[in-house]
C-alpha cells in the first residue's frame, strides 16, 4: 500500500463527514412560520419544504454511497496498517487512514513531545522504508 491510495481513503472519510454534516444542518434548518391562506406570495411559488426533501434524500443517497466505498476500501487498509510493528506508528495510521484525524488532532492524541510535524514525518518515513 502506499501513500497514494492512503490519500484517496483518507479523502473518502473526508467526503463522508462534510455530508453528514451538511446533512445535519441542512435537517436542523427551520424554514420558518408560512402563513398557509391557499394564495401565493412573494414573486415567485416555490415548494421550500419539497425542495428541502429532495436535497435531504439525494445527501442521504450520497452518504450511503461514500459508506460503501470507505467499508470496502477499509479491508486492504486495515490489513496494511495491522501489518505495521511499531505501535506508536500503527497508531498513527489508525488515526489518519481510519478514522481521518488531521495531523494536529493526531499529535494532540499521542502527547508527549509529539508535534504536526514530528507524526507526519513517523508516517511519511515508514512509507518510505
Amino acid at each position: 500500500m502506499n501513500l497514494s491510495e492512503l490519500n484517496k481513503h483518507l479523502e473518502l472519510i473526508q467526503k463522508l463527514h462534510k455530508a453528514q454534516e451538511l446533512y445535519q444542518n441542512i435537517s436542523a434548518k427551520t424554514l420558518g412560520a408560512t402563513k398557509l391562506d391557499g394564495m401565493p406570495h412573494g414573486s415567485g411559488v416555490g415548494d421550500k419544504v419539497g425542495m428541502l426533501a429532495i436535497e435531504l434524500a439525494d445527501l442521504e443517497a450520497r452518504i450511503n454511497y461514500l459508506k460503501f466505498e470507505v467499508q470496502k476500501n477499509s479491508v486492504g487498509v486495515e490489513a496494511f496498517i495491522n501489518n505495521i510493528d511499531d505501535d506508536l506508528t500503527r497508531m498513527i495510521f489508525r488515526l489518519r487512514y481510519l478514522h481521518g484525524y488531521s495531523w494536529r488532532e493526531i499529535s494532540s492524541f499521542i502527547g508527549g513531545k509529539n508535534t504536526e510535524e514530528a507524526v507526519k514525518m513517523i508516517c511519511y518515513r515508514y512509507l518510505n522504508s
